[in-house]
């Protein structure tokens, strides 16, 4: 299998996690437009995204599912669980601390919030640990593949990584004594640490040192044949080595969440880098948000640790060993085909493809002649965004070449694409979103790069993140001048693109490519165009957008004509929205919401959202695309584009939502929403007390159809077509 990244962050390496976790920033209270809805109306954002992520951990428990894809899922479990602390619960301690006690939409106050996370959380991972030892391991054994302990090992084994030890880890290894000389030392958030107990033997006093374990290798050491051993059981085996002369009488391993939040405010460009650039560094020293404890720890030790980091026994988890499930992605990256799923290859989209020749199709004669709608990983991303980038920075008609970066891989070859663009003498400009979290760094990097070689770097509007996803392309044609543009709902990265479900718009529309143009001059310059005819474009016009649209439905509705909502998003927690849609479903509009992660609506709230359906999809695939589907009346219309229903999204952000212009691929995108909703495919549903039940199978006990699988199969038996066909 992400934070926006996120993989937001949405967008990290293949994670489910939910666009990311926002920062909590204080909103100003939200006035609803109708003072006779009810209070409760709302549902809690943070347990909606702990019952997220037990969906997540549901997929690891499911047993139809792959056994190395559930061993996967126990890894993103844990991965998604790390960020939502360092992000989520540190933005509630941040309120705590500053007394911004002011209750949530659902009516919680922080604190109350906060107790149901830590309860909540704590049942989840002993959910997460008695699967992953009561189930998960023996699977994993009977598959000869053994994650084992160090009393587990054979003579030879043991011998073997005596041997590793010594030679690679003993040398990177620096224990850390505690006395009056050695302050307790600082433990780095997400470091898995040994607390050992030694005693000096000649005067009989006992000390305590922490041994940090080295993040450089890998967190299952392999013995060969499959066979693995977590690398603390290792070093612990070897502890005499480190402390000669002393006695070792106990060890136990933990390890603590830190606030990761960046909190930067500069206006000018260059002084945001350095900014950013020092906050990183501050990043590592955030105060403790989480201790996790093996169970067996003494009562002594906890003690020091919780005094010495300043948590709360509440912040205190005991689990089974090992700590740190996340490395068990090293586990799931086995090369073992028949415990995963299927094998699946992308392929190009059949607008795009060139039968007659082995030479690649010519993307602008292809756009030309007609929309593609791209539908990742379904589409090939590397034969379609990719392949327009790069031949846009070969082709010596192409004048410019115009494009936001919100996150991208370590060897992007859309990056490369650009440099050579540049260093040919095209115009390139580039919006690099350098506080994109937890990909600030390579940001920075990717910035600076792009720079040397001579592309105009911006870094968008103060205050705001870039975070929409487009590419503008200007050629010098036979009959003048003609731009090409992308719009995507997911990030330029090949390497995602092959796991993250997304959709993209490769058009040569003239309305939608000169909106877009615009927009980049707003971005670059001190243009302050609002009006974009095909286009809606946060903070301004997002929410107010959707809103109207909405409200276009009622009167559809009311007048007899077709009125019908479909929506899908990754989270849905703007309150604005969420009443205008409880308007629609009020006045009898159906509502079908297709939402991956959080969701503060409630449906099925009798005369309030009994017209309202949400469901959520989690697989092989991460889902991230964004559609906003209306009936409208008979004329169905349809949007796609990176804009989440959330806050960040609507009022801190730059993004935007193309108006699909064909009416082929908004019927496309209709039946794509048709098969999710339908009754036969596999999805969860959310009940109006915020509890999600999971439908898998029919009555008679039979599999639900997998959404991710048919779409596969449907998109291998695709034929040649004429939508998106320019008339």
């Amino acid at each position: 299998m992400g934070t926006d990244a996120g993989l937001d962050a949405d967008e990290g390496v293949a994670s489910l996690n939910p666009a990311g976790a926002e920062p909590f920033e204080v909103e100003p209270p939200y006035e609803p437009a109708d003072d006779d809805l009810p209070k409760d109306r709302f549902l809690d954002r943070e347990l909606s995204w702990l019952h997220f992520n037990g969906r997540v951990l549901a997929l690891a428990e499911d047993p139809d599912v792959p056994l190395l894809e559930r061993t996967r899922f126990l890894a993103i479990f844990a991965s998604n669980l790390d960020e939502f602390f360092m992000v989520r619960v540190a933005g509630l301690k941040r309120r705590l601390e500053a007394g911004v006690a002011v209750p949530t939409v659902a009516g919680r106050m922080p604190r109350e919030v906060l107790a149901a996370i830590w309860a909540q959380a704590g049942d989840l991972l002993k959910r997460h640990g008695a699967l992953f030892r009561e189930q998960v391991l023996s699977a994993l054994a009977e598959a000869e593949i053994a994650l084992l302990r160090w009393d587990d090992l054979d003579t030879d084994e043991q011998k073997s990584m005596q041997e590793l030890f010594t030679d690679r880890i003993y040398p990177v290894l620096t224990p850390l004594a505690v006395d009056p000389a050695h302050p307790f030392p600082y433990i780095s958030g997400l470091s898995l640490n040994l607390a050992v107990t030694i005693r000096n033997p000649d005067t009989g006093k006992e000390h305590f040192a922490r041994v940090k374990v080295p993040p450089i290798f890998p967190r299952f050491v392999t013995l060969g044949a499959q066979r693995f051993v977590p690398l603390e059981d290792v070093i612990a085996a070897h502890l005499d080595q480190l402390f000669p002369g002393m006695e070792v009488l106990q060890h136990h391993t933990f390890r603590v969440t830190r606030n990761e939040d960046l909190e930067v405010e500069e206006d000018d460009a260059e002084n945001l880098l350095k900014a950013l650039e020092r906050e990183l560094q501050r990043r590592r020293f955030g105060s403790p948000v989480r201790l996790e404890v093996e169970e067996s720890m003494d009562e002594h030790i906890l003690e020091l640790l919780v005094s010495e980091l300043d948590v709360s026994e509440n912040e205190v988890f005991r689990l089974p060993g090992p700590l740190d499930l996340t490395g068990l992605q090293g586990i799931a990256d086995l090369d073992r085909p028949e415990l995963k799923f299927p094998a699946f290859i992308p392929r190009t989209h059949s607008h795009l493809a060139e039968v007659e020749s082995a030479s690649p199709a010519d993307m602008f004669a292809a756009i030309s002649r007609r929309d593609v709608l791209l539908h990742h990983p379904y589409d090939s991303f590397a034969t379609s965004v990719q392949r327009f980038i790069e031949q846009a920075a070969a082709d010596p008609r192409v004048l410019a070449i115009k494009q936001t970066l919100y996150r991208t891989s370590g060897d992007s070859p859309i990056i490369e694409a650009l440099i050579d663009a540049a260093e040919a003498g095209k115009q390139v400009l580039v919006l690099v979103e350098i506080k994109a979290r937890f990909d600030e760094r390579a940001n920075i990097r990717w910035a600076r790069k792009l720079e040397q070689a001579g592309c105009h770097v911006v870094y968008g509007l103060v205050g705001l993140k870039t975070h929409c996803k487009l590419a503008l392309v200007v050629r010098d044609e036979a009959d003048g001048i003609r731009r090409y543009a992308h719009v995507g709902t997911g990030n330029y990265n090949q390497k995602t693109a092959r796991s993250y479900e997304d959709l993209g718009l490769l058009t040569a529309d003239e309305g939608i490519t000169a909106d877009i143009s615009n927009l980049f001059n707003n971005l670059s310059g001190f243009a302050r165009q609002r009006d974009y005819p095909h286009l809606l474009v946060a903070p301004e016009a997002v929410r107010s957008g959707l809103i109207d649209r909405i409200t276009r439905e009622i009167g559809h509705h009311r007048a007899g004509r077709p009125g019908r909502i479909r929506i899908k998003v990754n989270s849905l927690v703007d309150e604005a929205t969420i009443d205008a849609l409880y308007r629609a479903s009020r006045a009898g509009v159906q509502v079908e919401l297709w939402i991956r992660g959080i969701s503060e609506i409630r449906p099925g709230v009798p005369d309030l959202s009994e017209h309202i359906k949400v469901r959520s999809i989690l697989g092989r695939f991460l889902e991230h695309s964004r559609i906003f589907w209306f009936e409208n009346g008979g004329e169905p219309e349809a949007w796609i584009g990176s804009a989440d229903l959330m806050h960040r999204n609507l009022d801190r952000r730059v993004e935007v939502l193309v108006n699909v212009p064909s009416r082929n691929h908004v019927d496309e995108l209709g039946r794509l929403l048709d098969l999710a909703f339908a009754d036969g495919t596999a999805s969860w549903w959310l009940r109006s007390d915020g509890e999600w039940e999971r439908h898998a199978r029919s009555p008679d006990g039979e599999p639900l159809a997998d959404l991710q699988s048919s779409l596969i199969v449907m998109h291998r038996r695709r034929p040649d077509s004429s939508a998106g066909v320019r008339r």
